[in-house]
């Protein structure tokens, strides 16, 4: 895991940052979680760029790929109870497997990246061949894709709950109410089993180089930037007549 966030945070470049925590300052690199944060807001900012009140706004695909690719590390950071999620992300969007929320997936709409320039293209191109449903097309995959990001999403707002909730039960939550829904009774079980394993709130803090303070602060920015992404992702969908409980 050190291996991968290290090669991870070296690719974006280190980042040096002077933060107030704890009452002490300390001098680190930019974290996964704020790496994540900025690559959305960033790309929320394209949205509101484009007129983020108009449901027909338009995103290109690679910027958006790019954002997405910073979340499997987090994936990683969770353990093996996320290893369906980050499986299936990064192959919705990156890897090449089809078993979670978004593996494939990801590296496909990177490929896709190459031939295709906003969101609307793939879907449009899915809908042309009438493709849009079938397993491994781009648009099936960009659904997968959007589960994964409100995966988190849900997951970063239970974690801060007033409830201090476990880590346990803030990412069961989170998987019964956005990707349960649509993964088969085995995905379900698995993820369920694998819930057990995962890390306690402390060292998912630790593996991710934050503090409550500062991750507090990273995961409330996530929440706000991807909430727009989202409506986007659903938008473009809603506007052709394409329904969203698959």
């Amino acid at each position: 895991m050190l291996i991968v966030v290290f090669v991870y945070i070296s690719s974006v470049g280190i980042r040096r940052m002077k933060s107030q925590e704890d009452g002490q300052k300390v001098d680190r690199a930019q974290t996964p979680l704020s790496s994540i944060a900025l690559a959305f807001e960033e790309i929320s900012d394209l949205i509101k760029k484009g007129d983020g009140n108009d449901p027909l706004v338009d995103l290109p695909l690679k910027p958006f790929c790019e954002a997405c690719s910073l979340v499997s590390v987090l994936f990683g950071c969770l353990g093996i109870a996320f290893k369906f999620a980050e499986m299936e992300y990064t192959a919705k969007g990156f890897k090449c497997y089809d078993l979670s929320v978004d593996g494939f997936q990801l590296k496909d709409l990177l490929e896709a990246s190459k031939s295709f320039d906003t969101l609307s293209s793939v879907v449009d191109y899915d809908l042309k061949n009438k493709t849009v449903k079938s397993p491994g097309s781009h648009t099936r995959n960009l659904r997968r894709v959007r589960q994964g990001l409100d995966l988190i999403k849900e997951l970063f707002q239970n974690f801060l709950s007033p409830e201090n909730l476990s880590l346990k039960t803030a990412a069961t939550t989170a998987y019964q109410q956005t990707c349960a829904p649509y993964h088969t009774w085995a995905v379900r079980t698995a993820a369920s089993a694998g819930m057990c394993t995962l890390p306690t709130r402390e060292q998912l803090l630790l593996n991710l180089n934050e503090t409550d303070k500062s991750a507090d602060k990273e995961m409330r920015r996530y929440i706000k930037a991807s909430i727009d992404v989202i409506k986007i992702i659903d938008n473009l969908y809603i506007s052709r007549g394409i329904k969203l409980d698959w």
